[in-house]
């Protein structure tokens, strides 16, 4: 997941886990929390084992206000999930590479921004899910 201060951008993988797609762009509702009523709803819907947060880091790896707000969003999950574990995965230039590649495929302009923070979720857990991926294969070697 991309949070925002305005909106969540969601990604889900395949079963197998090997490839993450875009699902939904949720907008921030801090007062009624109907955001994260909808996000226990396809947590449930889509049998979601594991949830990713993007942790919004600065370029010298400091936390910031924005990278606060993940945090505390993602503890507000997990509370209402539990026991599907919430995992909190560094998101730097995520955003800035969904655009480009938006851009790049002719995506601009209101088209974008209703579609960026799910582009920035799928970079968040495409990485996360591609570096799972290679610690259980050095696992599996380390093993052999």
């Amino acid at each position: 997941m991309d949070v925002g201060s305005v909106r969540v951008g969601v990604a889900v993988s395949d079963p197998t886990p090997v490839l993450a797609s875009p699902l939904v762009t949720l907008s921030r509702d801090e007062r009624s929390g109907s955001d994260l009523d909808r996000l226990t709803e396809l947590v449930a819907e889509h049998e979601v084992v594991e949830v990713v947060v993007g942790l919004p880091r600065t370029l010298a790896a400091r936390h910031g206000v924005a990278a606060e707000s993940a945090h505390a969003y993602a503890l507000a999950l997990a509370a209402r999930i539990a026991p599907v574990p919430v995992r909190l995965a560094d998101e730097r230039l995520t955003t800035v590479a969904a655009t480009r590649m938006l851009s790049d495929r002719g995506v601009k302009g209101k088209r974008q921004r209703a579609v960026v923070d799910q582009a920035a979720a799928v970079e968040i857990l495409q990485s996360w899910l591609d570096a799972r991926s290679a610690a259980l294969a050095r696992s599996a070697e380390a093993e052999s």
